[in-house]
C-alpha cells in the first residue's frame, strides 16, 4: 500500500476518534520512535564509547586481522 495513502487514512481515523486512550497510545508510540538510543545507555557505557572515539581519533586502533593473528586464528 502507498505510504502517503496509509498516513492519510491514519489521520482520518485519529481525527474521528474521541477515545483519549487511543490518542495517548499513539502519542506514546510516536514519541518512542523518535527516541535516541544514546539515552538508553548507562553512564558507564557512554563513557566507554566516548573513550573509544577519542582513541580512534588519536589513531590508537588495532585491526581485526592483527587480533586474529595474535591469537593464532589466522
Amino acid at each position: 500500500m502507498d505510504i502517503q495513502l496509509e498516513k492519510l487514512e491514519l489521520i482520518k481515523m485519529l481525527a474521528d476518534t474521541e477515545d483519549p486512550a487511543i490518542i495517548k497510545s499513539i502519542r506514546k508510540i510516536l514519541k518512542k520512535e523518535k527516541k535516541d538510543w544514546w539515552d538508553d545507555l548507562t553512564d558507564a557505557q557512554k563513557e566507554d564509547l566516548e573513550l573509544s572515539m577519542q582513541e580512534f581519533e588519536r589513531g590508537e586502533v588495532v585491526s581485526y586481522e592483527s587480533i586474529l593473528k595474535r591469537h593464532g586464528l589466522r
